[in-house]
C-alpha cells in the first residue's frame, strides 16, 4: 500500500507502471474487485443520479457531478451490509460502484443538452430514438477513451491533475471517513425530498412567491422559485457563478421584458414572431415570446466565444492525444508484459465496436424515418460525420477536465461546433428542408453525449489508475451501466415532457393549409372537449401562424387548440436544447428573427469584453428569473460559509465538505421528488399508449405491470383532484394568509431549509 492521500503519494519505481507512480494497492495485488454486488449497486446509482441528472438539466440548463456522492455512498451502503454478510467490500470493489454509477450521469447531461431540440425542430421524442442515440454515444464515448487511457491517465499523470478524479480517489482511500460523509448525503437528500413532497405534491405552501411591479414599472416582476435542488445547484457552482446567472435573470426580467412592454405596449398590430399584440401580453408571454430568442442568441454566441478560446488547446490536445496513442501501440506490438493495472480491453473492440454502432444506428434511424427521408446514404454521411467529430471532440473533452474539470468543459460549444459543421454540410449539398434539421441533430446529440461520457470516463479512469483498479473491469462497468442508464434516461425525459404537455384552446381559428405531421406522431387526436381533431405541425411560422402543434377541425380545417410541449415551457425550459435548435434552423431555414437574435449575441461579446463569464450570464438571461434567484440564494450562503472560514484560518469549501455534500442530497432529493411528482400528475388514468395511439399496457391486465399502472392511475386522480392546491393553499385561505401573505410564508420556509443548508455547510466532517 502506498500514502493515504494521492496529492501527497510521491511517484516511485515500481509497480510496472510507465509513470513510475506507485498506486495504493499494488499492481500485484489480487483484491475483489468486478463482482456481482459491485456492479449492481453501481447500476442502481447510475438510474438513481441519472433520472435525476434528466429532470436538473431540463430544469436549469446545469448538471453537477455524481462520481463523489456514488462514492460515498458505496462505502456507507456496503460498510452497513457488512453487519449482516460479515464481510466488508474492497476499496476496489466501491471504485467499481462509482465508475459504473457515473455513467448515468454524464450521458443524461448529453441527452438532455441536445435530443429535447428535437422538439422544437417539428419532431417528437420517442424512446427508440432517444435510446439508441443515447446509447450510441455512451458507448462511443467509452470506446474511445480505451486507446487514450495510456496517453492522458497514465503518461500525463503529474500534468493533467483530472481535480474530480483525484478528489474522488482520495475519498475511496480515506474509507474509514465514509460513514460520516454519507451521513451529510443522506441528511440532505432526506430534507430535500420531504421538502419537495410537502411543496409540489402537498402543495402546503406556494412553489413561486412573486412581486409584481406597479404600472410605473410596466412588465417587471421578481419571483423565485422555492425548490431544494436549485438552493443545492447553486451551493455547489460557489457565489460568483450563482451571481453572473442571476444577472443575467435580471436583464431579463427587469430591463428586456419592460423594454418590450414600454415600446410595444402601443402596437396596434402583432410583432413577430408572437400571435397577439404586445398590450394584450404578459410577463411571461413576453419573456417566452421575444427575450428566449434574445437568451439564445447569447448562449450560442457565448458557446462560440468559448470554443475559440478553447481552440490551442483542443489542437493540442488532439495532437498529443494522436502521437501517444501511436507510441502505445507500438510498445504493445513489441510485446510488452502489462500487468494487472494496464490492462485495457482490447484495440479490435474499439475499431469494429465503433464502427458496429454508427452502422446500427444508421439503419435503425432509416428505418425510423424512411417515410420523410427515404435515401440511406443520408444516414450513413451522418453516421461517418459521428465517428469523425466524436473521436475528435472526446479527445478533447479528455484533455479538457484533465486540466479544468468536468464542471468546466466546453460540451455545449463543442456541439455547437459540430452542429455548425454538420449543418453547413448540409447546406453545400441542397439539405435545407426542415426534416433535416433532426438529422443534424442527431451527428450532434451523439458528439454530445460522447464528449460528455469522456470526460466523465476520463475522470472515472483517473481514480482507478490512482487506487490500482484494474482498467478493463472498469470500463466493463462503464459499458453496462451506460446500456442501464439510457432506460432511464430516455423513459424520464419522455415522461416529463408529456407530465407537462397541456392542450390549450385557441381563441380565434386561424385556417391552416398544411400537411399533417410525419408518421411519428399520430395523425388524429382526442380534444380536451371529447371531440376527435388531425393534428398538424408547423416547423416555422406560416401565414401568420407562429410555430407549433396544432388540433384542426377535420370539417373546416380551422384551429382549436394548440399542443404545448413540457420541454420548453416554464416548468421544464431546457435552454440547452432550444439552444441546439436555434442554431441548426438558423443554419438550414435562414428563418428565425435574427434581430432577436443578434441581439442575444451582443450581450454576450459586451459581458465578454468586460472580463465577464459570457456563457453563465447568457444561461442566465435565457432562463427565468426564478430559477436562477433560487440558485443566487444556494451560492450566496456558499459566500458566507467560504468567508467565515477564511477569518478563521480553514479552508475553503471543497467537493468532500459538508454543505457540498448535504447540497448533493439536496438536489438529489429534490429531484427525484420532482420526477415523482411528474409521473402523479402527468400519467392519464386508462391504456398507456403510444406516440400512434396503440395500447402497450392496459390497467385491466392480471400481471405486474397492469397492477403498478393502476396504482399510478389512482393517484394521478388524487393528484388531479388537488391540482389547484398548488397555486392557493387551501389551508393558508382558511387562515386568511392570502395574497402577500401566501408569498412570504413560502419565503420563510424557504428561509429555514436555506439556513439547514448553512449549519450544515459550518459543521465540519470527522
Amino acid at each position: 500500500m502506498a500514502s493515504t492521500n494521492v496529492k501527497d503519494a510521491a511517484p516511485t519505481p515500481g509497480g510496472g507502471n510507465p509513470s513510475g507512480f506507485q498506486p495504493f494497492v499494488s499492481s500485484s495485488a489480487y483484491l475483489p474487485e468486478f463482482t456481482p454486488k459491485a456492479v449492481l449497486l453501481g447500476v442502481l446509482m447510475g438510474l438513481i443520479f441519472g433520472a435525476s441528472t434528466v429532470y436538473l438539466g431540463l430544469r436549469v440548463g446545469l448538471t453537477v457531478s455524481a462520481s463523489i456522492p456514488i462514492a460515498v455512498l458505496s462505502i456507507a451502503i456496503f460498510r452497513g451490509l457488512a453487519r449482516f454478510t460479515g464481510g466488508r467490500a474492497t476499496i476496489l470493489e466501491n471504485n467499481i460502484v462509482q465508475t459504473t454509477g457515473s455513467a448515468g450521469e454524464s450521458i443524461a447531461a448529453g441527452v438532455v443538452f441536445t435530443i429535447p431540440a428535437l422538439i422544437f425542430l417539428g419532431s417528437s421524442l420517442e424512446f427508440t430514438r432517444t435510446f439508441l442515440l443515447a446509447l450510441t454515444g455512451g458507448w462511443l464515448g467509452i470506446l474511445f477513451m480505451i486507446p487514450l487511457r495510456r496517453a492522458l491517465i497514465v503518461k500525463e499523470h503529474g500534468n493533467l491533475t483530472y481535480p474530480e478524479g483525484t478528489a474522488c480517489a482520495d475519498i475511496l482511500i480515506a474509507g474509514e471517513k465514509g460513514g460520516s460523509l454519507a451521513k451529510m448525503i443522506l441528511w440532505g437528500g432526506l430534507l430535500g425530498a420531504g421538502y419537495k413532497t410537502l411543496l409540489s405534491i402537498g402543495g402546503l405552501w406556494k412553489e413561486r412567491p412573486v412581486f409584481n411591479f406597479p404600472n410605473w414599472y410596466k412588465g417587471a416582476s421578481v419571483t423565485a422559485e422555492v425548490s431544494p435542488e436549485l438552493l443545492g445547484v447553486g451551493y455547489i457552482i460557489g457565489p460568483k457563478v450563482a451571481s453572473t446567472m442571476v444577472a443575467g435573470g435580471m436583464l431579463s426580467a427587469l430591463v428586456l421584458v419592460p423594454i418590450i412592454k414600454f415600446f410595444g405596449g402601443q402596437l396596434s398590430t402583432v410583432l413577430y414572431p408572437a400571435g397577439q399584440l404586445i398590450g394584450e401580453m404578459g410577463a411571461d408571454a413576453i419573456r417566452g415570446t421575444y427575450v428566449r430568442y434574445i437568451g439564445a442568441g447569447a448562449v450560442a454566441a457565448a458557446g462560440i466565444i468559448n470554443l475559440v478560446r478553447a481552440m490551442p488547446t483542443i489542437m493540442e490536445a488532439f495532437r498529443s492525444g494522436m502521437k501517444d496513442i501511436a507510441i502505445a501501440n507500438n510498445k504493445k506490438g513489441a510485446g510488452d508484459s502489462r500487468p494487472r493495472t494496464e490492462q485495457d480491453l482490447p484495440m479490435s473492440l474499439v475499431i469494429f465496436g465503433s464502427l458496429a454502432l454508427v452502422f446500427i444506428l444508421s439503419i435503425a434511424l432509416w428505418w425510423l424515418l424512411r417515410s420523410t427521408l427515404p435515401s440511406y446514404f443520408i444516414f450513413l454521411g451522418a453516421a461517418i460525420l459521428m465517428i469523425i467529430f466524436g473521436f475528435f471532440f472526446v479527445t478533447v473533452s479528455s484533455r479538457i477536465v484533465g486540466e479544468i474539470g468536468s464542471s468546466a468543459n466546453p460540451i455545449s460549444g463543442m456541439t455547437i461546433a459540430t452542429l455548425m459543421a454538420t449543418s453547413l454540410i448540409f447546406v453545400l449539398l441542397g439539405w435545407r428542408d426542415a426534416v433535416f434539421g433532426p438529422i443534424a441533430l442527431t451527428v450532434g446529440a451523439v458528439v454530445c453525449i460522447a464528449a460528455a461520457n469522456a470526460g466523465a470516463t476520463s475522470q472515472d479512469l483517473k481514480t482507478g489508475f490512482l487506487v490500482g483498479a484494474t482498467p478493463r473491469f472498469q470500463q466493463i462497468g462503464l459499458i453496462i451501466g451506460a446500456m442501464a442508464s439510457v432506460l432511464i434516461i430516455g423513459w424520464t425525459t419522455i415522461l416529463l415532457n408529456d407530465a407537462y404537455t397541456r392542450v390549450v384552446e385557441v381563441e380565434k381559428g386561424s385556417v391552416i393549409a398544411t400537411t399533417p405531421v410525419h408518421e411519428s406522431m399520430p395523425d388524429r387526436q382526442t380534444g380536451p372537449d371529447g371531440q376527435e381533431y388531425l393534428v398538424y405541425r408547423l416547423p416555422n411560422e406560416s401565414g401568420g401562424i407562429p410555430e407549433g402543434t396544432y388540433l384542426v377541425n377535420p370539417v373546416d380545417h380551422l384551429i382549436r387548440f394548440e399542443e404545448r410541449s413540457g420541454i420548453g415551457s416554464a416548468t421544464l425550459p431546457a435552454p440547452q436544447a432550444l439552444l441546439m435548435s436555434v442554431v441548426i434552423k438558423g443554419l438550414l431555414t435562414q428563418k428565425l428573427p435574427w434581430t432577436l437574435v443578434l441581439i442575444g449575441a451582443a450581450i454576450s461579446i459586451i459581458i465578454h469584453l468586460s472580463g465577464g463569464r459570457a456563457l453563465v450570464f447568457a444561461v442566465g438571461v435565457y432562463l427565468p428569473l426564478s430559477t436562477t434567484a433560487a440558485i443566487f440564494v444556494g451560492g450566496m450562503v456558499r459566500g458566507l460559509i467560504d468567508r467565515a472560514m477564511a477569518k478563521s484560518g480553514g479552508a475553503e469549501e471543497s467537493e468532500t465538505s459538508g454543505g457540498t455534500l448535504f447540497s448533493s442530497g439536496l438536489i438529489a432529493g429534490g429531484s427525484l421528488t420532482g420526477i415523482l411528482t411528474a409521473a402523479l400528475t402527468g400519467w392519464a388514468i386508462g391504456p398507456m399508449q403510444d406516440a400512434a395511439g396503440r395500447t402497450l399496457l392496459s390497467p385491466e391486465g392480471d400481471h405486474a405491470l397492469s397492477a403498478i399502472h393502476r396504482i399510478w392511475s389512482v393517484t394521478k386522480q388524487f393528484a388531479e383532484e388537488n391540482a389547484q392546491i398548488l397555486e392557493s393553499p387551501r389551508w393558508m385561505h382558511s387562515m386568511g394568509l392570502t395574497g402577500g401573505m401566501e408569498d412570504l410564508v413560502s419565503i420563510v420556509l424557504f428561509g429555514l431549509l436555506t439556513y439547514s443548508l448553512y449549519r450544515f455547510g459550518r459543521k465540519k466532517v470527522e
